[in-house]
């Protein structure tokens, strides 16, 4: 008896600290999909669980970093969802693509249609962005949940290396390392192949070249072959013919 209820209390401790530990890994995330190197594009989906019981997620906003601006920022449609992009002008004109930027998106906000994330579901809000800085090992985006009870829960707080991650932490999005490297190992491994392949070519070309010789060889042997014997025929039956003739004459 006395160890069913030991393990009883031990089942509600648990869950208990389960309970209370839940809400600390239910908030808002950035993850992309695939690799998000540096200097590179790449999209990425801002997921957004519902942590309330009796409210529905509303509205998202998507804050983007200022201290490095974004020159391409697209958000994907989302049924029952309609997003808004603002964008602010720049202090320092920003170059991309061979042109000056003088304004980029600054937040994205979506807005439900409809009853929103209700309780026990999560939506994600995809995200086409870049090209990503070089100068940065990651990229924090402030959001701001709100529920339909008006309740609003700002995920602002920026983690910091070493220390216990805030109540409240804003999605950060890691950068891989840039894939130039990759990139040129590739070019060259394709031109090696390309060279390689055209010395195949030549090689059977060459070949092919020489079979096309021996064969003509052959068929002029053949043929001068053929003129011997017919010449030898020729000479064979002039000489029988002279042959009867005289014999006739002397009969």
């Amino acid at each position: 008896m006395k160890a069913s209820r030991i393990a009883a209390a031990g089942a509600v401790s648990g869950i208990a600290v389960l309970a209370l530990s839940a809400p600390a890994f239910a908030h808002v995330s950035v993850q992309p999909e695939g690799t998000a190197a540096k200097g590179g594009y790449a999209t990425v989906g801002f997921k957004v669980p519902n942590e309330r019981d009796n409210a529905s997620t509303t509205k998202l906003e998507i804050n983007f970093p200022a201290d490095h601006p974004l020159a391409s920022v697209m958000p994907q449609p989302v049924p029952g969802w309609k997003a808004e992009v603002t964008k602010s002008k720049l202090d320092k004109p920003l170059e991309s693509h061979g042109k000056q930027l003088t304004e980029v998106v600054t937040k994205v906000t979506w807005t439900a249609e409809g009853k929103g994330i209700e309780p026990g579901y999560f939506q994600k809000f995809p995200v086409s962005l870049g090209a990503l800085p070089e100068n940065t090992d990651q990229l924090v985006f402030k959001a701001i949940q709100t529920y339909s009870n008006k309740e609003v829960v700002r995920w602002i707080e920026v983690p910091r290396e070493g220390q216990e991650e805030p109540e409240t932490p804003a999605p950060v999005l890691e950068l891989s390392a840039a894939e130039d490297d990759a990139h040129g190992a590739s070019d060259a491994k394709a031109g090696d192949d390309t060279e390689a392949a055209a010395q195949n070519t030549a090689a059977d070309s060459a070949a092919s070249g020489s079979g096309s010789g021996d064969s003509s060889d052959t068929t002029a042997r053949v043929l001068g072959i053929v003129g011997i014997v017919v010449g030898a025929a020729g000479v064979a039956y002039g000489v029988l013919a002279g042959r009867r003739r005289d014999s006739g004459a002397a009969a």
